[in-house]
């Protein structure tokens, strides 16, 4: 159980991403592979949509412009546009210690992975316990925290969900190292440009980058400090490794067959 694989994957588009973490989750539910943190970016740029999210939320003549692409996450909760940042997964079988009582208690021992890492970079995060993204009306993941989500001086620093599937679990998050954060509203459809620049405003007042939080940091920087901070808070061991064949198979099926499609993600 301390045993963990470690993926250091090169930037893909968002189809590629969310099946490669899908194909990883049934592997390791299968127990044909450990438990798995996983690191990568993205390229293009990608909207992601939350599992229930209304496609209608997307503004897909923007997107298109902008040259982004859009993806639904197999998670839920709300948009975010994926570009300058980094991004992990942890995928565990269900049985496993961590993945333990819930899907909070698994947030809130992985939060603290997360807080050792932005510490580690010279951070003062907090994971709140009260956070409720239920409570926010608008479609950007970032514009409230959910419980044990990591803030940077009261704004929204590292979104996450969870998936419990197959006797697997899946939890992903996203780490904005730079940029606007507002940027996601270019992706979103509003009913006028003023509501459009409206909302900027308010994920601008109510979540941060790390360069917003003071700090210039490298995608290999958070990287590695991501790593070390899940090894120390979690009590485990990372070995470098890759996906295996078996795993890319099986990727490129949920590419082609579920992550590209119209049925998937133009679904409600």
């Amino acid at each position: 159980m301390r045993e963990w694989r470690l993926i250091y994957s090169e930037p893909m588009e968002g189809a590629a991403n969310m099946a490669a973490d899908e194909a990883i989750l049934r592997a390791v539910a299968a127990k044909k592979q450990p438990p798995t943190l996983r690191v990568y970016g993205w390229n293009p740029f990608s909207l992601s949509l939350g599992y229930g999210q209304r496609i209608r939320d997307a503004d897909l003549d923007r997107i298109i412009d902008n040259g982004w692409t859009l993806v639904r996450r197999p998670t839920g909760g709300r948009a975010i546009l994926h570009g300058d940042e980094l991004t992990y997964s942890v995928t565990l079988p269900e049985d496993h210690p961590i993945a333990a009582g819930g899907i909070i208690e698994t947030y809130l021992r992985l939060s603290n992975g997360l807080m050792l890492a932005m510490e580690r970079m010279g951070l003062n995060v907090q994971a709140d316990p009260d956070g409720d993204e239920e409570t926010g009306k608008g479609p950007v993941c970032f514009e409230v925290p959910s419980k044990y989500e990591i803030t940077v001086g009261g704004k929204k620093l590292i979104g996450s969900a969870q998936l419990r599937r197959g006797g697997g679990v899946l939890q992903h998050g996203t780490l904005p190292l730079y940029g606007d954060i507002a940027r996601i509203c270019d992706a979103l459809a509003y009913a006028s440009e003023d509501t459009r620049e409206q909302a900027k405003a308010q994920v601008r007042e109510r979540a941060a980058t790390m360069a917003d939080a003071g700090l210039t940091v490298t995608w290999d920087m958070a990287a590695t400090a991501l790593a070390i901070g899940m090894a120390q808070a979690l009590d485990i061991e990372l070995e470098d490794g890759d996906m295996s064949d078996e795993e890319l198979k099986e990727a490129e099926k949920l590419y082609t067959g579920v992550y590209t499609t119209e049925a998937w993600n133009a679904k409600r």
